[in-house]
């Protein structure tokens, strides 16, 4: 009997044991929905906010004007061998943040145990608006690039007939001298050289309005999120974190700006916008965070849609048109010392963002 009553102990004891060790495992699944009752000081969370408004503003406004001042700073030139390692940083960073700290945000929004399970949780949504994103990111370069060429060159393609009779004289007026042939050669590489500035200049163009669209979705979001937060707890990292992100995430758009090329008022107005985005979904956030509960189904939902879908335009961004630009450019091909430096500076630029995710 009492060997019986010792067997029964333990099992006892080996049955308390698993259910200390499942425990933590069983309490994560809970879905955790209802707001708490957390006292924090609003008086304080506000002063980190508005803080976080202006440090956001001002290291954005510094990082997309540094490479617009490119007249002034030389290392910001884009003939500088040093600004290939800037923009390789600036789109590690841009690569970072699209994938360790947007797209797991998404994915914990879209896959949190407040949401429909039998509508979310039978499909893996987030993966597949980002893909999406992308896809419609790489149509959208596409399209708008081929548009802006064949508007371009349909309108310089009609030629007046006087041209031609011009044209006409100017050849009959070389004929004689056919064997001096290389001014019709220096003639068409000049018109051939034109062509492909103009194919380029217009492929910056497109690039830097589509990478802005993709960091606006996204600053929005981080921004309401920030500015309805209610814990100074977790507004202190996020400040730092995202005015170190809006630098480098300026800086990388600026470079682009500055190569696209674009009017001084068009190049005013995008820094400006970019600048004002993050700011301005902190002040949103602010005025919305009485109502706003970042765990209800909709704001889950909406939070989870943007996050994956500016997580896919960043990381194709980054990747096709930042870094392949550049990394597969003949500068960069026939110089070890660039190449070099900007896989360095990615790598930097990438595990910089990377580490952030300690306080962020």
């Amino acid at each position: 009997m009492a060997h019986l009553q010792a067997c029964f102990l333990n099992i006892f004891k080996a049955s308390s044991l698993l259910i200390l060790l499942y425990y933590p495992t069983i309490v994560t699944c809970e879905c955790t929905c209802e707001v708490g009752d957390l006292e924090h000081s609003k008086g304080e969370a506000l002063k980190f906010k508005l803080g976080s408004i202006l440090s956001i503003l001002v290291a954005g406004a510094i990082g997309v004007s540094l490479p617009l001042l490119g007249k002034k700073i030389k290392a910001f030139r884009p003939e500088n061998d040093i600004f290939f390692m800037i923009k390789a940083f600036a789109a590690g960073v841009i690569l970072a943040t699209g994938f360790i700290h947007i797209l797991p945000d998404a994915f914990e929004s879209l896959t949190s145990p407040c949401l429909n399970q039998d509508l979310w949780g039978r499909f893996p949504f987030t993966g597949f608006v980002a893909m999406m994103s992308a896809i419609g990111t790489l149509m959208v370069d596409s399209f708008a690039t081929g548009f802006y060429k064949r508007m371009h060159f349909n309108k310089n393609k009609p030629v007046d007939t006087t041209d031609e009779e011009t044209a006409g004289q100017e050849h009959e007026g070389h004929v004689h001298v056919h064997t001096h042939a290389t001014h019709g050669h220096a003639h068409g590489s000049a018109s051939l050289n034109e062509d492909l500035a103009l194919s380029e200049m217009v492929r910056r163009r497109v690039i830097s309005q589509v990478l802005e669209l993709g960091i606006v979705v996204h600053s929005i979001i981080i921004g309401i999120s920030l500015g309805a937060s209610g814990s100074p707890e977790t507004i202190k990292p996020l400040m730092a974190a995202l005015s170190f992100h809006q630098f480098f995430e300026g800086l990388g758009l600026g470079g682009c700006i500055t190569q696209a090329q674009f009017k001084s008022a068009s190049m005013a107005i995008m820094a400006t916008l970019f600048s004002l985005t993050t700011p301005l979904g902190i002040a949103i956030g602010i005025g919305i965070s009485n109502i706003y509960d970042e765990r209800s189904p909709t704001a889950l939902t909406v939070e989870g849609i943007f996050n994956a879908a500016s997580a896919g335009i960043l990381i194709y961004m980054a990747l096709v048109d930042l870094l392949a630009s550049d990394f597969m450019s003949p500068r960069m091909q026939g110089n070890f010392r660039i190449q070099l430096g900007a896989n360095v500076s990615l790598l930097l630029g990438a595990g910089c963002m990377a580490f952030m995710v300690r306080w962020a």
